[in-house]
């Protein structure tokens, strides 16, 4: 809630700060010597758009207004040190067109890099026997049906895991979003059960599975009863066993009465892989200490918006932000997700699905 009021209160800030850079422009200078309320008013035109943006979308509106200000800002830098560098002050304003220039094509990327998605893999060793090697893992999270994919885009991507012939796919939740659509809901459920595999679609909740408010025309119950028609194994502080291997399924971190990985790992064979699945990657001492040879994640979207994955390390509500970490004989993997939550924009990371090729010894 923090960073969300900073967000706004900076958003307004910068939203002043345009209406004086495009004030700038040299015939908005040439417009205020006879008439300045006309070049001032002309100066906010591009301004109200941005907030008639906000208004349709809150969230896209404040993140075009804080990148253009800021990217702004930094051209602006960039020219008074050129110009007093070369003692020049020309009255010249190629500055904003160039802020201007540079946030569509970060933003269009960012855009870009949001709804296409990518496949990354890892390649990792163990010592103990598996039923067969390698054992091919295909892990998704943060779904967030409706942000970007609906339930058909979704069946699309799942198409795609299918080809890989995955020996299990796993969810590290947030399947669906706040304000998902049941008819998604309903489709991307379907589409998990098409998916041909030796043991199974597995499944965690994530924090927005259950709901912040009732945005949403289903239950998590109805979510739930979706999942399991479509014969998904739904995993809330659960152990399944499946082909010398544990699988371990942990209720979402928010969540009050969620076992700790010790007494999870307790139900577990340590002579046996065990793999934990746990939403948030903010519980690593002590799924390390607990013994688990692997733990997925998602939750942080790669950072999403750079930088505020470095933010959210930085304020100890993550463990990691992106990618592998090996603490002892536990490897840490951490998604950033097939899609996001709310903001069709990736700036610092990529939409993906994870293929894990699990190799004994």
């Amino acid at each position: 809630m923090i960073l969300f009021a900073a967000a706004g209160i900076g958003a307004l800030l910068a939203l002043i700060y345009l209406v004086t850079r495009f004030h700038k422009f040299g015939f908005m200078q040439k417009l205020s010597e006879n008439r300045k309320w006309l070049s001032w008013g002309l100066s906010a035109l591009p301004v109200a758009g941005l907030v008639i943006v906000t208004v349709i979308n809150l969230y896209i509106g404040i993140i075009i207004t804080l990148h253009l200000a800021l990217i702004w800002a930094l051209c602006d830098l960039v020219t008074f040190i050129h110009r007093k560098r070369r003692h020049s002050w020309s009255s010249r304003y190629v500055t904003g067109v160039a802020a201007i220039m540079i946030t569509a094509v970060y933003l269009g990327a960012g855009w870009f890099f949001a709804h296409h998605v990518f496949e990354t893999d890892y390649r990792l060793k163990t010592k103990k026997q598996l039923e067969h090697s390698p054992l091919r893992v295909a892990m998704f999270a943060d779904s967030h049906l409706g942000v970007t994919l609906d339930g058909e885009e979704f069946a699309e991507q799942m198409k795609r895991v299918d080809e890989q012939s995955p020996d299990v796919v796993i969810i590290a939740g947030d399947f669906v979003d706040d304000d998902s659509k049941r008819s998604d809901m309903v489709l991307a459920c379907s589409a998990l059960g098409k998916i041909d595999t030796k043991y199974g679609v597995i499944y965690v909740d994530g924090n927005h599975d259950k709901g912040y408010g009732n945005g949403r025309d289903f239950t998590i119950d109805d979510l739930y009863t979706e999942l399991e028609k479509n014969g998904v194994k739904i995993l809330r502080d659960e152990v399944f066993e499946a082909g010398n291997v544990y699988f371990i399924g942990r209720k979402d971190h928010h969540d009050e009465d969620r076992l700790s990985a010790k007494q999870l790992m307790e139900q577990a064979d340590e002579e046996k892989y065990t793999i934990i699945i746990d939403h948030q990657p903010r519980d690593y001492d002590a799924e390390a200490a607990a013994g688990a040879d692997l733990v997925l994640s998602g939750h942080t979207h790669g950072g999403h918006i750079f930088p505020s994955g470095f933010v959210g390390l930085a304020m100890g509500f993550n463990d990691r932000v992106y990618g592998k970490e090996v603490r002892g004989d536990t490897t840490f993997i951490v998604t950033s997700g097939i899609s996001g939550w709310a903001i069709p924009f990736k700036t610092g990371c990529i939409s993906e699905y994870v293929i894990i090729d699990i190799y004994d010894r």
